[in-house]
């Protein structure tokens, strides 16, 4: 970890920029950059980091060869040469420490209805300690925070002794194509680290995601005579009744695999949005459900798209309707791996040093039943993938929110990090 003098250095001049960090996070939150509306932040994102000195390359999805690679997942809705992406690069003029990429997507869920916040959803509010919004807590904090660690080790007079890459993308939350895109673009480094809102844990492992569609179809008959038709929707229930049933046959071979036994129902299953039908007098004649399901590290997404066909080919026999008519399925969106972080990396043992310098106690880990970035750089690229980040609540959900506090001492630690990672030379 940094010497005292040089941590205390970086911790005055965290907290001499602390204010305008906070600011700066509310200008992000403020942009409702959910998939799509991306690039009026992006934008904005790579004007701040001109304004820093940085080299800053814009690019979009378009740009990269995507399929080639194998690992990008189909796009939803989505035009690739919208999807933009930013990179901002400081080059050390005589390296002599370890090169590092600091990544934090800027897309976020939709909201819902606003009449359901407490706060305005892009109003950026901040009350007794916590800054509100949607992507306020995932992950805009993580952003602020990997930008002002560098602007901190800047401010007190210091420079990385090697490269470094900030990155801020697009598609973390359907794909994870913005994250491979970087990669295809060329950079490289001796470590990443992804500030996501850990509570100041490390990721030792996070499950993969799988995205798909169940089009179902029917008979339309007007409903007084309901028996002679078939109800769209209603036969679509069923299927998801059986992939629920698939998912509690998962979970119990889960008890024992080795990263997650201790974790309960780790396989997530979720009908997220349902459409159907025309008339409320009438058997809907189609139903349409986009769902998601989990799958462990090591198992291959392969596997996992294939135990979904084989429930849903089961339920559509046992239908005296689908058995005639079978069901649809459409792969898009998330095909992801799940990823471990394996034990041991120098990578981790100075982050752990780092946190612990800042925290006053040993660096917690955790496992998580959601996906994130960290695959790309740690399973096929061979870069330690560290995901850390500060503490908030709510992703996700109605009243997100980052605890302000929380993203002081992280800035901090990914300050401390840097610094020891990276090598410090007078600026």
């Amino acid at each position: 970890m940094p010497d005292a003098a040089t941590l205390a250095r970086l911790s005055a001049a965290v907290d001499a920029g602390f204010a305008a960090q906070v600011a700066f996070l509310q200008d992000l939150v403020r942009f409702p950059s959910r998939r799509g509306e991306e690039a009026p932040l992006q934008d904005w994102m790579a004007r701040e980091f001109a304004r820093r000195g940085y080299a800053v390359d814009r690019f979009t999805l378009a740009d990269v060869p995507l399929p080639a690679h194998g690992k990008g997942a189909p796009m939803v809705g989505v035009d690739p040469a919208g999807s933009v992406q930013v990179v901002a690069a400081h080059r050390a003029e005589k390296p002599t420490g370890r090169s590092l990429i600091l990544q934090g997507h800027i897309d976020v869920v939709p909201e819902g209805p606003a009449d359901m916040w407490t706060h305005p959803p892009y109003a950026a509010a901040v009350r007794d300690g916590w800054l509100h919004g949607r992507g306020a807590h995932d992950m805009k904090s993580g952003v602020s925070c990997m930008v002002f660690a560098m602007d901190a080790i800047r401010a007190a007079g210091l420079a990385p002794a090697a490269d470094v890459y900030l990155q801020t993308v697009t598609e973390e939350e359907s794909t994870g194509n913005g994250a491979l895109s970087t990669l295809l673009r060329g950079y490289r480094a001796e470590a990443a680290l992804i500030p996501e809102p850990t509570g100041h844990t490390i990721t030792r492992a996070h499950t993969g995601t799988v995205w798909f569609r169940l089009r179902v179809r029917g008979v339309p008959v007007h409903v007084a005579v309901a028996q002679s038709g078939s109800n769209a929707i209603m036969s679509a229930y069923r299927l998801l009744d059986a992939l629920a049933e698939h998912t509690r046959g998962l979970n119990a071979a889960a008890a024992s695999d080795r990263w997650y036994a201790g974790v309960e129902d780790p396989i997530k299953f979720n009908p997220g949005i349902i459409r159907g039908g025309d008339w409320a007098s009438s058997t809907p004649s189609w139903c349409e459900v986009d769902c998601r399901i989990g799958l462990l590290p090591g198992t291959e997404v392969a596997d996992a798209m294939a135990g979904v066909e084989r429930a849903v080919e089961h339920a559509a026999s046992g239908d005296a309707f689908l058995v005639n008519n079978p069901p649809e399925l459409v792969w898009h969106g998330f095909q992801a791996d799940g990823y471990v972080l394996e034990p041991g990396s120098d990578a981790e043992a100075v982050l752990a040093a780092a946190h612990e310098a800042v925290h006053g106690a040993p660096l917690q880990e955790r496992r998580t039943t959601a996906v994130n970035d960290t695959r790309y750089y740690g399973r096929y690229y061979g870069i330690p993938g560290l995901c850390y980040g500060p503490k908030g609540e709510g992703a996700h959900a109605f009243d997100e929110r980052t605890s302000i506090e929380d993203l002081r001492r992280c800035t901090l630690t990914i300050a401390a990090f840097i610094a020891d990672w990276c090598g410090t030379a007078p600026r």
